[in-house]
């Protein structure tokens, strides 16, 4: 038997010429959608190009559950990158970095001793036959190229729960080698299901509650309540952070922000005391309500969890939802403050939220909120302000910003 040097120098020296670094896309829910399954299907390559155009211009094949990605002078590096970046796609569940070969064994084979060289510990073989013309059986091919990489480097077959499994994948035209793979976030494809408005501020939950959106197929815009003038802008700056890294999961983000300070302001001013809370997030919903109706929104996503502080009781959440008629979804609604920041930390906002700011949502706030709030009373309060005018105002008043991911 070679030693390992000499071995991987062999396998380095006979790689097939007509091996191709590629990413095999498998996909999740979207094969099941029947007869719309097409519709998913060209959403989401349509996604996958734009998500990879500042990594290289790519080709997106469609196959029976699986996307291929090629792109013309493919180098393993690139197609790395492209892997990492597809992984953000809404609607794909895992990104493989494959050898794209011949649909022959000796191909294979020569490729399936290329990605073992170096390893340690033990493997296994698992194929695939979507095109059942192939000669071979699937576990017919898995004893012949396992048997290979049993012969030329010495490591143990191990059938339940090896070190690393060689994936062989025979298509239509070609055949897929690969070992291992990046989970991808699963869903739908980004633009699906429609257009909401997130009420983003520069907290924990509502950039938690536009990624499980934007999971569900939503394409979101944001929508931040500044302080201003009261405060300063690094609760703008902190927005803008967050909207800029929730971006790679859709791409063109755009964030609106809403001078909002005089309007708290007003409202204190109205005798509102401890309904002052509730009164200002209606007077949001409202604002939102109108901007969406500009933008083609047909919701507005907020970040409530029940309970989690005064505001969210189940009486003041039915007090929000009857300020709009637009239905308003709150994804978080079921999740404790543990959960939902594990979600935040796994999609890199976390830190960007326990940042330092001023919260508009605390400025000239009472001592004690109402955890009961009745409509009637919060009518009231909007009757005195003109509150319908006041929400006009705000929407025309707000400065719109596009965050783009990658962008420093």
């Amino acid at each position: 038997m070679p030693t390992l040097d000499a071995a991987t120098e062999a396998v380095q020296a006979q790689t097939p010429v007509d091996g191709e670094p590629c990413v095999l896309i498998k996909l999740g829910e979207v094969v099941l959608k029947g007869k719309n399954r097409e519709l998913f299907e060209r959403r989401l390559a349509d996604n996958v190009r734009a998500a990879t155009r500042g990594i290289a211009r790519v080709d997106v094949i469609r196959r029976h559950g699986v996307f291929i990605v090629r792109t013309k002078d493919a180098t393993v590096e690139r197609v790395d990158a492209l892997a990492e970046r597809i992984t953000d796609v809404m609607g794909i569940v895992w990104a493989h970095r494959a050898w794209r070969v011949g649909k022959d064994v000796e191909s294979v084979e020569r490729a399936a001793l290329e990605l073992m060289a170096g390893r340690t510990g033990s493997f296994a073989v698992r194929t695939k036959r979507r095109d059942k013309r192939f000669p071979l059986i699937s576990t017919e091919l898995d004893r012949r190229v396992g048997g290979l990489i049993n012969d030329t480097y010495g490591l143990p077959v191990k059938l339940k729960g090896p070190d690393h499994t060689l994936s062989i994948e025979i298509d239509r035209d070609e055949a897929f080698v690969f070992s291992g793979g990046l989970p991808g976030q699963g869903g739908l494809p980004v633009g699906m299901s429609g257009r909401g408005l997130v009420l983003m501020s520069g907290g924990i939950d509502s950039p938690v509650a536009a990624y499980r959106m934007m999971r569900r197929g939503l394409r979101v815009d944001y929508l931040h309540f500044s302080g201003m003038p009261f405060t300063g802008p690094e609760s703008i700056y902190k927005a803008y952070a967050l909207v800029r890294e929730l971006d790679k999961f859709q791409g063109g983000s755009r964030l609106f922000v809403v001078p909002f300070g005089k309007a708290q302001q007003q409202i204190k001013s109205s005798g509102a005391d401890k309904l002052a809370v509730i009164a200002q997030r209606r007077l949001m919903l409202k604002t939102g309500e109108v901007l969406a109706h500009r933008l083609g929104g047909g919701t507005l996503i907020t970040g409530d969890a029940l309970g989690q502080v005064s505001s969210q009781t189940l009486t003041n959440i039915t007090a929000l939802d009857d300020a709009v008629e637009l239905p308003i979804l709150r994804p978080l609604i079921g999740m404790d403050k543990i959960e939902i920041m594990d979600q935040a930390r796994r999609i890199r906002t976390l830190s960007i939220s326990e940042l330092p700011d001023e919260d508009c949502c605390t400025l000239l706030a009472p001592r004690r909120a109402e955890t009961r709030a009745k409509i009637d009373d919060l009518r009231q309060i909007e009757k005195r302000l003109d509150v319908a005018e006041l929400a006009d105002q705000l929407a025309e008043s707000v400065q719109e910003h596009r965050p783009v991911y990658g962008d420093s």
